[in-house]
């Protein structure tokens, strides 16, 4: 099957929770791994299933409802619907049923703590749920030590009988190694009633998401599992630990993608690049490297040891990205070295450009709260210890000396000079130390 005009998806993100046990005060579902909200990489991934759809999602939220509804605004395909009570996730759902009233086609439920789902895999699940003309479909993972899951059992036809809780599992159920990972996906019109028709006699008085499994059965509906490949995308996130595994795990991903997409990585274990991030062949990331943020990195550049992209970075092929340097919204043309001790920000670099040791962009204003940008034309040379202060504009192969502090445009071909003149004392030194001396014979 494939995603075509005639497929209609839409979601439903479940993002409502408390989350005690991170103790914040930030709604867990915005705490971030890469400078982004766990919420936001769930509802890129949904996004992602087909690029040229636009596929509704609908956030439930709750705790701090605010904070992540105006989070959410910048994405343009995303209604957020309150839960103001906490009584469930089958309640949950039912939050979003006005929203989709009029919806015909495949809503996906997920969760807004999961941020290692990927789009390839929902696609996937999509693609095996209508394929099968089910009604239900639940995504499932094998654990091999299930411990705390809901654990799916099997119809003799293969189909989902139940979802069994650990606490409510007997012996023979414990056994079973397929658990419930809380994504779905449903034959909405065929469905969407079960919201109205949930019970709630259970001991925490709550309408279970689960319970639609026995509903359609009782509706003689087909339910059906998929079987997720790689266990980890589902991973919930719900401790400051989680995160952190959660973060080691999305580190690994990327950096065995780029090794095998030909990018040298000198030490895995200090280096973290952002999924967001793009790196051309035959470039070396030297250890103790972050790259956060949306990147783009060409071929045969060099980048680190203890360098940081701040986000919103390009650097073109063969150039140098060294020692302790620090960049974010910047662009760095090809054969360009900003090789040490350096802050460049907001700024364009052209290509063949040298910026000296402990050169630094000026370019925030902390009263105004303005930034202004710089712009450094081909050719261009910094020597050490510069200042570049924005706004300004630096013609082609203007070399500026080191110690300046630049603040106006210069010309092409021109050197920049903004020191003080030397000044020298002769004797200066031993006439101090005869000072020392006779104080301290007095």
């Amino acid at each position: 099957m494939s995603f075509d005009s005639k497929t209609e998806l839409s979601a439903i993100i479940l993002a409502a929770g408390k989350g005690t046990r991170m103790k914040s005060k930030k709604p867990k579902v915005l705490h971030e791994i890469f400078s982004k909200p766990l919420v936001g990489r769930v509802v890129e991934a949904i996004d992602n299933i087909c690029p040229d759809k636009n596929i509704k999602s609908v956030v439930v939220v709750g705790h701090g409802a605010q904070e992540v509804e105006k989070y959410l605004t910048k994405y343009k395909n995303v209604t957020c619907v309150l839960q103001k009570e906490q009584l469930g996730t089958g309640h949950a759902v039912s939050m979003a049923l006005n929203e989709l009233k009029d919806f015909k086609g495949t809503v996906i439920i997920a969760c807004g703590d999961t941020p290692l789902l990927k789009s390839s895999t929902l696609r996937k699940m999509c693609e095996y749920h209508i394929e099968h003309s089910s009604d239900v479909t639940v995504m499932s993972a094998i654990f091999e030590n299930p411990f705390g899951y809901g654990r799916i059992v099997r119809a003799q036809d293969g189909s989902v009988e139940k979802i069994v809780e650990q606490k409510d599992a007997d012996e023979e159920q414990k056994a079973i190694k397929e658990v419930n990972t809380g994504v779905y996906c449903l034959k909405w019109e065929s469905v969407k009633d079960c919201f109205r028709e949930l019970k709630n006699n259970n001991s925490q008085s709550e309408y279970y998401l689960t319970d639609i499994i026995d509903w359609a059965r009782q509706k003689k509906k087909k339910a059906l599992s998929f079987v997720i490949d790689n266990p980890d995308e589902t991973l919930g996130i719900n401790s400051r630990k989680q995160l952190a595994q959660a973060t080691q795990i999305m580190k690994m991903q990327k950096l065995d993608e780029l090794m095998d997409e030909g990018v040298t990585i000198v030490d895995p274990l200090t280096v973290s690049i952002s999924p967001e991030t793009k790196i051309g062949a035959d470039t070396v990331i030297y250890p103790n490297t972050f790259i956060n943020g949306e990147n783009t990195i060409g071929e045969n550049c060099k980048i680190g040891p203890f360098t940081h992209f701040r986000g919103n970075v390009s650097v073109g092929d063969y150039s140098k990205i060294g020692n302790f340097v620090e960049l974010k919204n910047a662009s760095i043309g090809s054969h360009t070295n900003v090789s040490h001790l350096s802050y460049v920000g907001d700024a364009t670099l052209g290509s063949n450009v040298n910026i000296g040791a402990g050169t630094i962009f000026a370019n925030y204003n902390s009263i105004t709260k303005e930034k202004k940008k710089s712009h450094l034309k081909d050719g261009v040379s910094i020597g050490s210890n510069a200042v570049i202060v924005a706004p300004v504009e630096l013609g082609e192969n203007v070399f500026v000396g080191a110690g300046s502090v630049i603040t106006k445009n210069v010309e092409k071909n021109s050197l920049a000079l903004s020191r003080s003149a030397q000044k020298e004392y002769p004797n200066w030194v031993e006439k101090q130390k005869n000072l020392l001396n006779k104080k301290g014979e007095e």
